[in-house]
Parts: structure tokens; sequence; C-alpha cells
């Protein structure tokens, strides 16, 4: 099942939530049980469906193929608590679901969860705030030198023309006269620059749905691209933020392991069991999850991304929203993620699980540290496993520092000084430089283009061969007949006169040789 109709927007784990449940309802086969020698009708047992749902979630893009049989089993008391399903004698509520036979039936009522409205004082805010007109510093747009919004301001076509004149003349007397830029200046650009980058990204109309402007703390963007480490890890001034030393000595040690083991640290039995045990203490205590409760939506919109041909797509976009974290968490995650991405590759690490594998151990153990809701979402610890799964694979891409922001922002306050630009709560903005991006197209899209673009460079060298006059005929036969790709070879070739053509004249056949009649020899008797 991909998912295909969820589209961005908010609640998104809710709306994964009923895509989920119906797909359970509509293709989960029914048939006849017998159960203390009686017969029941339209059911299945807890075994089948752990079967079915789990071969569903690790074919669903939002979920992937690291989703393990016992989080499908924890979703499938999930739906028992929730009245998707309820056992044979009508009873639901509890999380009373095992791998077994017990028999279990679809109830009559709908399980679909309505969806809240979103926050519609948030939604009046933002409205008050950035614009009230519809073209809203979120939708992208090509915009003019100097456009007055109607914020309150109206103009009249004979005096814009006139301040319009003015204007220019300005610039050509003052063109060395730079204009200075306040703090607020920059920081309003720095937002501005990045929700704009994140929009065109992620490919959305409009960013109000997943994500508060007031949310995108320009001064934590400009630190996290300012203060990093020769590895891009961030450094951070105040020492009290940072992780304990106790705790960054334990990650070094696992994540270095066995060098780091040296003849000083005191060595037993289960001694790395121990040190994982303490590290993974230590981040699940923590008051709130890296990626933090207010970027929840975002983060969660992004995992709809996370399709093979859509992986730089995904990239492109957590780089720029881990960008919005604070600095102690963005290091923290950057630490942690480059300890469990070393642990699940080192072949020599001792095994930390008895049941689980390394990686596996590592996903379900941190998943929910990384990634949650503020409330109860029932499909937090798939969402957030498919989310550290990614970023264990790409973590020294996404959490490196991007080069192009600080390239687009200097661009943008260079518009804004030469351009003598009234501030932006004024009125007035500056023009921003347009980037292209590649056109997103569809799994299907993609695929018949892949096809057809290594059948035309297969075609091609198709003709290199048949043009070339420096190869033999001799070898340009051999080559020809191999016909690795006979439909290609075949539309090139229709019929046995165009490929008798290729060779020039037909080869002669050999005359006969003359057939002598053998002699016959006389006996001397």
């Amino acid at each position: 099942m991909e998912s295909q109709g969820v589209p961005p927007g908010p609640y998104r784990a809710t709306k994964l939530w009923n895509e989920v449940t119906t797909s359970f309802r509509a293709g989960m086969p029914l048939r006849k049980h017998r159960q203390h020698f009686k017969k029941y009708g339209n059911c299945f047992t807890a075994g089948e469906a752990v079967d079915w749902l789990y071969d569903l979630l690790r074919n669903n893009s939002n979920f992937g193929p690291e989703v393990t049989r016992q989080q499908t089993i924890q979703l499938l008391r999930k739906f028992l608590k929730n009245h998707v399903i309820e056992d044979i004698k009508g009873r639901w509520g509890s999380e009373n679901v095992d791998d077994n036979n017990q028999l279990f039936r679809f109830p009559a009522t709908s399980p679909l969860k309505t969806l809240p409205r979103r926050y519609p004082e948030l939604r009046k805010n933002n409205i008050e705030n950035f614009s009230k007109d519809k073209d809203s510093i979120f939708k992208l747009r090509n915009l003019s030198r100097r456009t007055p919004k109607r914020h309150g301001l109206h103009l009249s076509q004979e005096n814009g023309e006139k301040i319009k004149h003015e204007i220019i003349n300005e610039d050509q007397e003052n063109a060395i006269d730079n204009r200075e830029l306040s703090q607020e200046d920059v920081e309003e650009v720095w937002r501005y620059v990045i929700l704009i980058y994140l929009q065109t990204i992620l490919g959305v109309p409009s960013l109000e749905e997943v994500i508060n402007p007031k949310q995108v703390i320009p001064q934590y963007i400009m630190y996290n691209m300012a203060n990093t480490s020769k590895r891009g890890v961030v450094i951070l001034q105040n020492k009290s933020d940072d992780l304990p030393h106790w705790v960054l000595s334990a990650m070094k040690c696992l994540a270095n392991w066995p060098r780091s083991n040296d003849m000083n640290n005191p060595t037993y039995v289960g001694f790395e069991r121990d040190v994982f045990r303490t590290i993974a203490d230590y981040f699940l205590d923590l008051p709130e999850p890296l990626l933090t409760f207010e970027y929840y939506e975002l983060f969660v919109n992004i995992l709809g991304l996370l399709q093979p041909h859509l992986e730089r797509v995904a990239i492109d976009a957590l780089q720029l929203c881990c960008l919005l974290l604070p600095p102690p968490n963005r290091r923290k995650l950057q630490l942690l993620m480059r300890m469990i991405s070393r642990m699940s590759q080192n072949v020599d690490m001792p095994k930390l699980h008895d049941a689980m594998g390394t990686r596996s151990l590592m996903i379900h153990t941190f998943s929910r540290c990384v990634l949650c809701c503020a409330e109860e979402v029932d499909l937090d610890e798939l969402l957030a496993g498919r989310l550290v799964s990614f970023l264990m694979d790409h973590h020294q891409e996404i959490l490196q520092v991007p080069s192009y922001l600080q390239t687009a922002v200097e661009k943008h306050l260079d518009y804004l000084k030469k351009g003598h630009i009234e501030n932006p709560g004024d009125g007035l903005f500056a023009p921003l430089p347009t980037y292209s991006y590649c056109k997103q197209i569809s799994a299907q899209e993609f695929d018949e283009q892949k096809v057809s673009t290594s059948q035309a460079a297969i075609a091609e060298l198709l003709e290199n061969i048949i043009k070339n006059r420096s190869l033999p005929l001799k070898e340009k036969r051999k080559k020809l007949k191999q016909k690795e790709y006979p439909l290609i070879y075949q539309k090139r070739f229709p019929t046995t006169e165009s490929e008798a053509a290729l060779f020039g004249d037909k080869p002669t056949i050999k005359q006969p040789m003359l057939i002598l009649r053998k002699p016959k020899f006389r006996s001397l008797r």
C-alpha cells in the first residue's frame, strides 16, 4: 500500500491512521473458524491479522521495511483499544492481543478518527501579523523591486509611477550609498529565505498548514550555521546545555568500539550493554524529543517524501528543518546519529540484545526520543522509527550546513542595502533571487523515464557500432550477433534485408569444387 492519498497538511498522523485502518478493514481476509466446538463466520485469528498487517506496513513508504513484527502486534493492540477490531464476543477497549489463534472480527461502526480544527486563533494571528493580502509570504511569487503591500497603503497609478521614477533617479545618483540594516531586518530575511526554500523543496502551495512562522527562530538558524566544528557539529557557548561528560564518554566508547576500550577502562561480561543502557536512559528521560513537540507536524509531513524517487527531496527538506532546532537539540541529534550509525555498521560490536540486531535495537530504543507528539498518537512509534532509520542512513548530508542558504541570504541582504528598501514591517519587500528546482514526478513516470533513457543509450551504442568505419567488418558482425537487447535490435533491423544491407553485398557462396570421379584400380591379377 503506497500512501498516495495522504497529502501534506496538519494532523497527518491521524490521516495515516485512517488510511491504515481503512486498508486493513478492506483487505484483511475473512473466513469461518472453529473454536471450542463452535463455528464463527467472517472472522480472523490474531496471527493471521499480524501476518497481513506486517506485510501492509512494510510495503508502505511511510513506515518502510524496518517495521518489526513486535511493532505490528503493538499496532494491533491499539486497534483493539480503539475499537477498530473486537473479539468474537464483542469485547474491546483493552490491549489483550498476542500472536496466537485468538479470534477477532470487525465491528459495524466506523473506526475513522475525526480531524480537529487547525488552531483557529493561530490562523487569525498569522493573517493579522504577516499579511491581509491573499498573497502572503508563504506564496511563492516573483516580487518586484519595490512592491507596496495593500496593508492600509493605497497608491494611485499616477503616484505609483512618480515614486518609481524618483526611486530610479535616487538609485542612479546614490548607487554607492548603502543603507544600514538592523538586526531585526537580518533575522527577518533569514526566516523569509528558509521558508521560501522549504516551501519550494516540498512543492506545496503554502506552509501555513504544517508550520507556524512564529516557530521559526532566526537566531537558532544563524547560530547553527555559524558555530560548528570541523566535522559540522554545533559548538555550544553555554556548556550547561551540552551533554554531561559521562554521557559523552559513554557515547565515544560505543561509537569507537573496541578501539576506545583501552586497558584503563574497567571491562567485564556485559560491560557494553550497561554502557548502552546508560546512554538510552539519559535520552529517554529528556523532557521533550530532540525534534521538539512544536515541529512534530513538519517532520511527519516530510515522512511522506521518503520514497526512492524522492530521496533527494527528503534529504534537502530535512536539512533545512534540522536548522530550525535549538542548538543544544541539534548538537545532541548530531552526536546521537553518529553514534548509532557507527554502532549499527560495526561488525565487532558485541550483541546488545538477545532477540534484536544492533540496527533494529537502535531504532526501537531511540525513535521516541527523536520524534513524538505532545499528545499520544497511535502511530508515533512507527512514524518515528521510519524517520530515525532514514536519519541513520543520511545523517552526514542532512546534518551538514547548506552553503547555498548562506549565499541566498547574503544576496537578499545585498538587495536590501543597494535598493534602499523600507523595512518589511513597513509594507515593502525586497526581491528574492529566483532559484530553479527539478520538477517532482511520480514513481510511474520515474520508472518510464528510466527505461526510455536506458533504451535510448543502448540504441545510440548500436548506431555507433554500425557507423564505426574503423571497426573491421568481422568484429562488427561479432558484436551485432550477440543481440543482448533483441527488441532494440529488431527495431533497428526489422527485416533480414535491412540487416544484410549493412554489410554491403551478400557474401558470395563458394562454388562447389570440381568433383572428380574416383579412378578404379584394376587388380594386378
